[in-house]
C-alpha cells in the first residue's frame, strides 16, 4: 500500500469504492435492474392468495372443498324490514306490503337472483317486529360491490314509501361498496402522502432539495423494483394487497433511512475537511457496513413470518424481505455512484431559512455535519453517563411499567362495529340485524362433503344436525341448507347465538364442533363437515397464530443474536441488543393494550377502546419492530465501536457514538413515526392499531432505548462490552472491514484530492 492507505475487505466498502469509480455503470445497472424487474413482473402476471390458502384448520379445509368442487358462492344480501315502534308486526298488512314492495323492487333491477320472502323462510324475529328479505347478487361475488348500487337505490325507494318502517340493506356486496366508497381512497391517500411527508422531513434535515430528493428517489425505485419482483415470486408464493401496503411502508422507511445514514456520514466527513472521494470511501466503509448489517438483520426478522404457515403473513414477510434487500443493495451501490456524480451539487436547492452547513474543518465541521442540533441529546447523555445505574433503572422501570398492560392482552378478529364504530350507517344496520337475528349477519357455515350427498343416511344426518343445532342452544335458527347434488356438497348456514359478541358466539361454535357435529354428521362414514365462517375463521386464525409464535420468536431472536455476534465480535453487544429490542417491543404492546383494549387515552389518537387487539397485529409488530429497531441500534453501536477501535476509552466512545448519530437517528425516527402515524389516522381500528403501534415503538426505540438505556448499560459494562469468550474466536469474523486506520486526520485539500484520485484509480479505498 502507498501513502499509508489501508485496503478494506468489507463488502460495503468494496461495493461503494467500485460504484464511485464506475459511477455511470453503477447508475445504469440500477436503472436496468428496476426496469427489468418491473417489466418481467408485469409480463409474468401476478398470483394472489386464494381464500383456501388464507387460513388453517377447518376454515382452510372448508375453503378447499368449495374450491375443488367449483362452487362459486354468490354475494348474499339481506333487506331488514323493521317496525320503528312497538305497534306494527310482521303479520300486519302494512308490513306485508313493504315485504312485497322490497321483493318487487330488487327483482326489478335485474341484478339479483333467488329472492326469498321471510314468510316462506321463517326469517321473522321472535318479537314479530323484524323480518329479512334475502337474495343473491348475480355474477362474481368478488365484483358484486360494483353492481349493487341499483339494488341499494331500489331499497331506498321503498323506504321512502314506508316511513313507519325501517328498511335497510346489508350483505357482502353492499358492505364491499360502502367500504370502498368510504375507505378505498383513504388508503391510497395515506400511501401517497407518506412520500411528501418523508421528503419534507428530509428537506429540513439536510437543508437542500437535492440532498433530500436522493433518499426518496432511491426508496421509490427500490419499491418499484420490488413490485415487479413480487409478480415473479407470486408464482411460487402468492401475494396480496395487504402485502403491497406493508411492502410500501417498510420500503419507504428503510430505503430513506439507509440513504440518510450514508449521506449524513459523507457530509460529515466533508465538513471535517476530507476531500469528496475520501469522504465517500469513509461513508462506504462505516455507514455502508452498518446498512449491510442492519439490512441482513431486518431480512432475517421478516423471514420469521414465513414460519407462521399463514399465507397472508408469508406474503407480507416475503414482500418486506425483498424490499429491504433491494433497498440495502441500492444504498451501498447506486447511492455512492450518485453522490460521486453530484459532488458539491448535492447541496443545490438550498432552503433560505435553514442555516447553510459550515464548511470549516475540525471539530466545528464535525459538529455541523453530524452533531449540530444534538445539544438536547448531549445534555441528556451527560446526565446519563454521570449516573448510569440510576438512568438504566429509571429507563427499565419506565419501559416495564409501559409494557405491563400487555400481560392482559386479548386478541380477536374485529366485528363490523369494532372495526368502524359508528362512522358508517351500515354499522347500525349490522347491529340491528344481530339484535333481531343473533348471528344472522355472520352465520357459521358447515361445508358437508359426502360420496353421495343424496344418500338416505346423509340426508338424515343433515336433518338431525339442523334440529340439534337449535336444540343444543348453539343457534336460534333458522338453519338453512343448500345442496349441490352434482358436486356432492351441501352448505349449511347456522346463525350463532351470541351474534357480534365474539366470546358467546365462540361458545356456540364450540357446541357445534364438539357436540352437535359428532352426534350427527360425524356418525356417517365418508362425510367431511368442516365448519367455517367469520367466528370460525377468527378462532382458527388465532389457534394457528398462537402455534406459530414460538417458532417465529426463536428464529428471529436466534438469528438476530448470531448476526450481531458475528458483526460486532462481542457476546455482550449481541445479548444487550436482543434484550433492548424486546423491551422496545414489550412497551409497544403495552401501549396498544392500554389505548385500544382499555381505551386509556384513545381519544388522543382519534380512536376508542374496542376491548381487544386485532389478532394478526402482535406477531406482525414483533417481526417488523425487531427488524426496524436494528436500524438505529446497528448504526449507533457501529459508531461507538468505530471510536473504540480508534483508541478512545469505552466511555468516550459511547459519548462520541451517541452524540454524532443523534441528528441522523432523530431524523430517521421522525420520518418513520410520521409515515406510520399517517396510517394511525385511518378510520379502520385495525389500521389505527398498526399505525399507532409502529409509531409508538419507533419513538420509544429512538429515544428511551438509544438515547438513555443503551449508553447507560454500555457505560456500566465498560470494557466488558467487547467481551468474546475464547471458544467463540473461531466464529467467522464479519468485522474485518472496520479498522482503526480508517479515520485518518484531515489532509490539505490539494493533497487529499490527488491522493483520493490515486487511491480511486488503484481501487484501494480507505478502511474505517
Amino acid at each position: 500500500m502507498r501513502n499509508g492507505e489501508t485496503r478494506v475487505r468489507g463488502v460495503a466498502a468494496r461495493a461503494g469504492g467500485w460504484s464511485a469509480r464506475h459511477r455511470w455503470a453503477a447508475v445504469g445497472i440500477w436503472v436496468l435492474f428496476v426496469v427489468l424487474a418491473m417489466g418481467l413482473g408485469s409480463a409474468a402476471g401476478r398470483v394472489d392468495v386464494k381464500d383456501s390458502e388464507e387460513m388453517g384448520g377447518e376454515t382452510h379445509t372448508a375453503a378447499r372443498i368449495v374450491e375443488d368442487a367449483g362452487i362459486e358462492e354468490p354475494a348474499g344480501e339481506s333487506v331488514l324490514i323493521q317496525a320503528r315502534g312497538g305497534d306494527v308486526k310482521a303479520t300486519d298488512d302494512e308490513f306485508r306490503a313493504a315485504v312485497t314492495a322490497v321483493t318487487a323492487a330488487v327483482e326489478g333491477t335485474g341484478e339479483v337472483t333467488g329472492v326469498t320472502s321471510p314468510y316462506d323462510t321463517g326469517t321473522v324475529s321472535k318479537d314479530g317486529r323484524s323480518a329479512l328479505v334475502r337474495f343473491d347478487m348475480r355474477g362474481d361475488a368478488e365484483t358484486a360491490g360494483e353492481r349493487v348500487e341499483p339494488v341499494l337505490k331500489a331499497v331506498e325507494g321503498v323506504q321512502k314509501e314506508h316511513g313507519s318502517l325501517r328498511i335497510e340493506e346489508i350483505g357482502g356486496a353492499s358492505m364491499m361498496k360502502t367500504f370502498d366508497d368510504a375507505f378505498g381512497d383513504d388508503f391510497k391517500k395515506a400511501e401517497y402522502s407518506a412520500v411528501p411527508v418523508a421528503l419534507g422531513i428530509l428537506l429540513v434535515a439536510f437543508g437542500a432539495l437535492v440532498a433530500a430528493l436522493v433518499p426518496v428517489a432511491l426508496a421509490i425505485t427500490a419499491i418499484v423494483a420490488t413490485m415487479g419482483l413480487m409478480g415473479l415470486v407470486s408464482h411460487f408464493q402468492p401475494m396480496s394487497e395487504t402485502a403491497d401496503s406493508v411492502m410500501l411502508l417498510v420500503g419507504l422507511a428503510v430505503g430513506v433511512d439507509y440513504c440518510l445514514f450514508y449521506l449524513r456520514r459523507e457530509r460529515e466527513e466533508r465538513a471535517a475537511g476530507r476531500d469528496a472521494q475520501t469522504a465517500l470511501r469513509i461513508a462506504a466503509a462505516t455507514s455502508g457496513r452498518a446498512i449491510v448489517v442492519s439490512g441482513v438483520t431486518v431480512c432475517v426478522a421478516m423471514a420469521g413470518m414465513l414460519f407462521t404457515g399463514i399465507a397472508e403473513f408469508e406474503a407480507m414477510g416475503l414482500a418486506s424481505l425483498m424490499v429491504v434487500a433491494v433497498a440495502m443493495v441500492g444504498s451501498v451501490t447506486v447511492l455512492p455512484a450518485l453522490l460521486s456524480l453530484l459532488g458539491e451539487r448535492v447541496e443545490k436547492g438550498r432552503v433560505p431559512f435553514l442555516r447553510r452547513r459550515r464548511r470549516s474543518g475540525g471539530a466545528e465541521g464535525s459538529r455541523s455535519g453530524g452533531a449540530e442540533g444534538s445539544r438536547f441529546w448531549t445534555a441528556v447523555l451527560n446526565r446519563v453517563l454521570a449516573r448510569p445505574l440510576l438512568a438504566a433503572a429509571v429507563a427499565v422501570g419506565t419501559l416495564l411499567a409501559v409494557a405491563a398492560p400487555a400481560l392482559g392482552m386479548k386478541t380477536q378478529n374485529f366485528t363490523l362495529d369494532q372495526e368502524f364504530g359508528d362512522s358508517l350507517p351500515i354499522v347500525g344496520t349490522y347491529n340491528r340485524v344481530n339484535e333481531a337475528f343473533p348471528g344472522g349477519s355472520d352465520p357459521a357455515e358447515v361445508v358437508v362433503k359426502a360420496d353421495d350427498i343424496d344418500a338416505p343416511e346423509v340426508r338424515a344426518a343433515l336433518a338431525d344436525f339442523r334440529e340439534r343445532a337449535v336444540s343444543s342452544g348453539a343457534s336460534r335458527g333458522p338453519v338453512e341448507v343448500t345442496v349441490h347434488d352434482g358436486q356432492n356438497v351441501a352448505l349449511v348456514y347456522v346463525p350463532l347465538v351470541g351474534g357480534s359478541d365474539q366470546d358467546r358466539a365462540g361458545e356456540s361454535l364450540d357446541k357445534l364442533r364438539d357436540d352437535v357435529r359428532p352426534a350427527t354428521l360425524g356418525k356417517v362414514d365418508g362425510v367431511e363437515a368442516p365448519i367455517t365462517g367469520q367466528v370460525a375463521g377468527s378462532k382458527d386464525f388465532n389457534d394457528q397464530l398462537v402455534g406459530s409464535v414460538l417458532p417465529v420468536f426463536v428464529f428471529v431472536v436466534a438469528f438476530a443474536f448470531l448476526l450481531m455476534l458475528l458483526s460486532f465480535r462481542s457476546l455482550t453487544v449481541a445479548l444487550t441488543s436482543i434484550v433492548l429490542n424486546l423491551l422496545s417491543v414489550g412497551a409497544a404492546y403495552g401501549i396498544l393494550v392500554a389505548v385500544f383494549q382499555h381505551g386509556w387515552g384513545a381519544s388522543l389518537v382519534g380512536a376508542e377502546g374496542v376491548g381487544a387487539v386485532i389478532t394478526w397485529l402482535p406477531l406482525f409488530l414483533f417481526v417488523i419492530l425487531f427488524g426496524l429497531s436494528m436500524d438505529y441500534h446497528v448504526f449507533v453501536v457501529s459508531r461507538i465501536r468505530e471510536a473504540r477501535l480508534r483508541g478512545l476509552s469505552t466511555r468516550d466512545a459511547i459519548r462520541h457514538g451517541v452524540v454524532t448519530t443523534a441528528g441522523v437517528v432523530t431524523s430517521a425516527a421522525v420520518i418513520m413515526v410520521a409515515v406510520f402515524a399517517i396510517f394511525g389516522t385511518l378510520s379502520m381500528q385495525s389500521m389505527k392499531q398498526m399505525g399507532v403501534g409502529l409509531a409508538a415503538a419507533v419513538l420509544i426505540d429512538a429515544t428511551v432505548i438509544r438515547g438513555v438505556l443503551l449508553p447507560a448499560v454500555m457505560s456500566l459494562l465498560g470494557e466488558r462490552n467487547w467481551y468474546l469468550p475464547k471458544w467463540l474466536h473461531r466464529l467467522p469474523d464479519l468485522s474485518h472491514d472496520e479498522t482503526p486506520g480508517a479515520i485518518a486526520p484531515p489532509v490539505p485539500d490539494g493533497e487529499g484530492e490527488r491522493g483520493g484520485e490515486r487511491g480511486g484509480e488503484r481501487g484501494e479505498p480507505v478502511g474505517v
